[in-house]
């Protein structure tokens, strides 16, 4: 079985989010997907709108999806992949380069991300609209 692991706030689901588990999923049969804890999102100075409890009830409902996981910091994402047998890493393209360190353990993919959709620009449009 070839495990398949990715990470992300997941914050305002929206069709970017789908079409990267989506494409995630077909790297492989297991997809894990590690979901930014509201404790790291402050970290990150990063504000969701749901809780991290709700966005992992949210992304578990993704019929790509087999497992959801906490992202509790930026340093665990090495022992993730021992942990979990990892064979394929998966980040969004604007991350080129980032997760590198990897390769010694799996392969690592970087996915383009879907043009004209983000969750800032979402949450943006919302502020304006109020």
């Amino acid at each position: 079985m070839k495990r398949v692991i990715t990470y992300g706030t997941f914050d305002l689901l929206h069709i970017g989010h789908i079409n990267i588990l989506r494409r995630a999923k077909e790297l492989g049969d297991y997809l894990i997907v590690a979901v930014s804890t509201d404790e790291f999102n402050a970290i990150k100075h990063k504000q969701s709108v749901y809780t991290y409890k709700k966005k992992k009830k949210i992304v578990e409902a993704i019929k790509y999806v087999d497992e959801v996981i906490p992202e509790e910091n930026w340093e665990q994402k090495k022992e993730d992949v021992k942990k979990h047998n990892i064979d394929v890493f998966v980040m969004g393209d604007d991350w080129k380069g980032e997760f590198d360190f990897l390769k010694e353990y799996c392969e690592v993919v970087y996915l383009p991300r879907t043009k004209d959709i983000s969750t800032t620009d979402i949450k943006n449009g919302i502020k304006e609209s109020k």
